[in-house]
Parts: C-alpha cells; sequence; structure tokens
C-alpha cells in the first residue's frame, strides 16, 4: 500500500466516529439551547473536529500517523 493509502486506512474510522460524535453534540446542543444560527453550529463542528485527536492521543487509541514523536 502507498503511504496515502496506509494512512486513510487508518484515518478512515476516526473520522467517522468524528463525524458521528459532530452530529450528537450538535443534537444535545439544540435540544438544551434551542436551535442554533449557522456560527455557532460551525465553532461546535471545529471545537469536536480539534478536540478529537487530543482526547484520542490522551486516551492512548490514536493511529500511528496521529502520534507524536
Amino acid at each position: 500500500m502507498t503511504d496515502t493509502a496506509e494512512e486513510v486506512r487508518q484515518l478512515a474510522p476516526h473520522w467517522g466516529v468524528m463525524f458521528v460524535v459532530m452530529f450528537v453534540v450538535l443534537a444535545l446542543v439544540e435540544r438544551v439551547v434551542g436551535s442554533l444560527s449557522f456560527l455557532p453550529s460551525m465553532l461546535l463542528v471545529f471545537v469536536v473536529a480539534f478536540g478529537y485527536p487530543a482526547v484520542v492521543r490522551a486516551l492512548g487509541v490514536a493511529p500511528p500517523v496521529w502520534q507524536r514523536p
């Protein structure tokens, strides 16, 4: 496998989980707060997108391409 294909293979499950987590967070916040406009929704998406890799590293289940040297 090429390096890019190997990276995609390692990251695909995490991308899927991150996608689901984003929808769950948005649904929970909208249930509690009410309907969100575009900017607050995007802020939540970015928080999850940038926070997920940090949490996964802290839990020790990050794929090798996310491991810091």
